[in-house]
């Protein structure tokens, strides 16, 4: 059996995707599974045991009608037995359509339940446990794919061990040596979800002086400016390669820290999947729904009136994240890292 699944566009969603991935895996164990995403996620799950191989759609995800056509010619010569639909999207499923799956799995939503042959209904509000990596897997046990919703406490991500040498040659190369703590301060969704830089500069000057580690600045080149300001407002130089690495290799220089330190991203979750401890920022969005898939971690806070709003940009005083203070993220950081095996004081 070959089967062609349309993956998530966010490396978020795409990292909370993996336990229905693994299933889908287990399902058919001999089959040939291909996934198709952006550029991103197709270099996240990249070398995965649950896909053979992937499929970039370019940094877009082929969503335009131009890049769909481009893109199911391809896979239409490819003659696939079932399309898997992760995304809710109508252009998702007019991709898969048009690339002649057989089947095609997905939720019936966002009025393409035309395209499908089987078109799954959408959970009602409390159907499902909350976190949306069971979203997800619900979508495969509706399908008649899993007997019951397993529970999910951690997810992973395989670092090859030549991924593993490139990226603590690029770290040393750096100047990165010795234990490291890994810093995001960004989030592709919008300002609303990002704590404020000085806060994160002053939880780095001092997870830099307790535990004699280097600082580690990461995110896409669209956060360069949030990058700096924390590199500015630091009084030891941190390693800020923030805007200088491609979205495959960030699990692997993930991997070579002990703690990761970061708003609610693409960016937390992945260092979730490589084993970090994670201390997460959260402000307008839910962490009862997106929190790190990892029992090593620590969530700061605050239950405000209007949180969860998942706003990109708040409207009013950014309450939400201004009330979560350096100490709070500090402290909890400081606790993970010494719960953690090989954290080293002075």
């Amino acid at each position: 059996m070959k089967i062609l699944v349309r993956a998530t566009n966010w490396v978020g969603d795409a990292v909370m995707s993996i336990p229905a991935l693994e299933a889908l895996r287990a399902r058919w164990p001999e089959a040939e599974i291909a996934i198709a995403g952006r550029d991103a996620v197709a270099g996240l799950y990249r070398g995965q045991a649950f896909a053979d191989r992937t499929i970039p759609l370019g940094p877009a995800g082929g969503a335009s009608p131009l890049a769909i056509e481009h893109a199911a010619g391809p896979l239409r010569r490819e003659r696939f037995d079932l399309g898997l639909l992760l995304p809710n999207s109508f252009a998702s499923a007019w991709l898969m359509w048009r690339a002649g799956a057989r089947e095609r799995v997905g939720y019936a939503r966002d009025a393409r339940r035309w395209l499908l042959t089987i078109a799954v209904p959408v959970p009602r509000p409390g159907e499902t446990p909350p976190h949306e990596a069971y979203y997800y897997l619900e979508l495969l046990r509706r399908a008649g794919w899993l007997a019951s919703l397993p529970r999910v406490e951690r997810v992973r991500l395989r670092v090859a061990p030549e991924d593993a040498a490139r990226a603590e040659q690029k770290l040393r190369a750096a100047g990165a040596t010795g234990a490291r703590i890994a810093v995001a301060a960004g989030a592709s969704y919008g300002t609303a979800k990002c704590w404020l830089a000085e806060r994160y500069a002053e939880v780095a000057d001092r997870l830099q002086e307790e535990f004699d580690a280097t600082i580690l600045l990461v995110g896409t080149a669209a956060e360069s400016e949030i990058g700096a300001s924390i590199a500015r407002l630091m009084r030891h130089a941190p390693v800020n390669l923030v805007g200088k690495t491609s979205a495959d290799e960030l699990p692997a220089l993930l991997a070579a820290c002990r703690l990761f330190v970061g708003n609610d991203s693409g960016a937390m979750h992945v260092a979730a999947a490589v084993g970090l401890p994670v201390a997460a920022v959260f402000g307008p969005t839910d962490a009862e729904g997106t929190a790190p898939l990892t029992p090593d971690r620590a969530i700061a806070r605050r239950r405000v009136s209007c949180s969860p709003c998942f706003l990109r940009y708040c409207p009013v005083d950014h309450r939400c994240m201004t009330r979560i203070s350096v100490d709070e993220v500090y402290q909890a950081s400081r606790e993970l890292l010494g719960n953690s095996h090989g954290a080293r004081k002075r």
